[in-house]
């Protein structure tokens, strides 16, 4: 049996461990969040390093791809100072591949529930493949980036624009505590809705779970979430709130959908593969991961609520 670990700094209500068949292999997901202590996991990491056979980086990013350019988050570094065995994944590579069909499929099996084709992407740098999937398909769309990430009224509304400001915003803001920019921890758990009009504007809402559970008004009735790390809870959240859709990117195991650092980092533990990844200088490594999305007939899944 093979390992796959995800050391979060979310909360660990959220923990979960499941075993799957993979590539001929049986792989162990271990989930495990330390409640926003960067420290502890920086530790986890340490002493795991070797012992398992890949890492996912959870409730944080290592970086930020846009098309083929790749931000840096120095802030986020630290986690994974101690490590030097075990290859470690934050889940972009499946964000630039697997989460680029999901406006395809939601066209395909939900054409008659999108009223109007306008989309909220709560952050376009953090999934950018997600985000560029809406653009490409055609939807008109909000992107969130300023006022979530950043906390300015000011929505973004094209691929362009938003490539300017990350080019901008990103070398400064990747260096301050990524807290400041994303809850962690405990403040996962706190409702906190703003910029309302957006989402009542929108049919499809698409982003990181936390960004949309947190801001959300609780009036949701007849939208479609696009997201993928959701727990029971999640679920139970998004029905009393009105959701109609929810369009998950990575697979359903035991009621629940792990993250894309947890889910790549199962396909790198089933692959045996040892070298490092390097996000950077990626477009094999992205071929690589379309190429098994493809092979495991991963696809975004759609559930009603």
């Amino acid at each position: 049996m093979k390992r796959a670990v995800s050391i979060s700094i979310g909360s660990s209500t959220r923990d979960k461990v499941v075993e799957i068949d993979l590539l001929g292999e049986t792989i162990r997901l271990e989930r495990i969040g330390t409640d926003g202590d960067m420290e502890k996991a920086a530790r986890l990491y340490r002493d795991l390093d070797g012992k398992v056979d890949a890492f996912g980086v959870g409730g944080a990013v290592l970086g930020l791809m846009l098309d083929d350019k790749w931000y840096t988050l120095q802030s986020v570094q630290s986690l994974i100072r101690d490590v030097h065995k075990t290859p470690v994944v934050d889940g972009t590579g499946l964000k630039m591949t697997l989460e680029r069909r999901a406006a395809g499929i939601v066209d395909e099996q939900l054409s008659g529930e999108v009223r109007n084709r306008t989309a909220l992407l709560i952050s376009g740098v953090d999934r950018y493949g997600l985000s560029r999937s809406f653009m490409d398909a055609g939807y008109e769309c909000v992107i969130g980036d300023l006022m979530f990430a950043v906390g300015l009224p000011i929505p973004i509304h094209t691929d362009r624009s938003l490539k300017r400001i990350a080019s901008l915003l990103i070398p400064v803001l990747g260096r301050v505590p990524f807290e400041w920019l994303y809850p962690t921890g405990e403040k996962q758990e706190i409702r906190s809705p703003k910029f309302e009009k957006y989402f009542n504007w929108a049919t499809v809402i698409a982003g990181d779970c936390h960004y949309i559970t947190h801001y959300m008004p609780d009036d949701m009735r007849g939208k479609i979430i696009v997201t993928n790390t959701t727990t029971p809870s999640d679920r139970d959240l998004l029905r009393s709130c009105g959701v109609k859709h929810l369009v998950t990117t990575t697979p359903m195991l035991e009621g629940r959908s792990f993250g894309t650092n947890m889910m790549e980092a199962a396909i790198i533990a089933a692959l045996g593969r040892t070298e490092p990844i390097d996000y950077s200088q990626s477009e094999a490594y992205l071929q690589l991961m379309d190429q098994m999305v493809d092979e495991l007939e991963m696809s975004p899944k759609i559930q009603e609520l």
